[in-house]
């Protein structure tokens, strides 16, 4: 046992074992996303929407009221994904954000180049 009481009630390992897990996941994910192939994305948009409600109309041989409440929940999962997005847009800035302050010039112009080869390798 540490002398000075219990260990997890020390707020300075606690904070250490955080940053040390923090840092962690954060090279885990990095070394990950660089080592994956790139997936690519799926954007959900109206477009999406009509045909799939094409698709299942004609596959399942819908009736009038099912497609229109289904064409409803469809409008639906569009206005939810597309707000999903921007959220995620806006974490995604928000870190990239952040980190650039931490950085001097020369490691933003560095880190730059990083993000920008990150983004070549995602198909659009």
């Amino acid at each position: 046992m540490i002398r000075g009481g219990e260990p997890w009630k020390n707020t300075q390992i606690l904070f250490t074992l955080g940053l040390v897990f923090l840092c962690g996941s954060i090279a885990g994910a990095l070394v990950y996303r660089a080592s994956s192939q790139p997936v690519k994305a799926f954007a959900w948009n109206d477009n999406n929407k009509q045909v799939t409600l094409n698709r299942l109309q004609k596959e399942l041989q819908l009736t009038p009221d099912q497609t229109a409440e289904i064409e409803t929940i469809l409008d639906d999962f569009t206005m939810y994904y597309q707000m999903l997005q921007a959220q995620m847009d806006e974490v995604r800035a928000n870190g990239k954000s952040g980190m650039e302050q931490v950085l001097n010039e020369e490691q933003r112009k560095k880190f730059g180049r990083i993000m920008h080869d990150f983004r070549d390798k995602q198909i659009p």
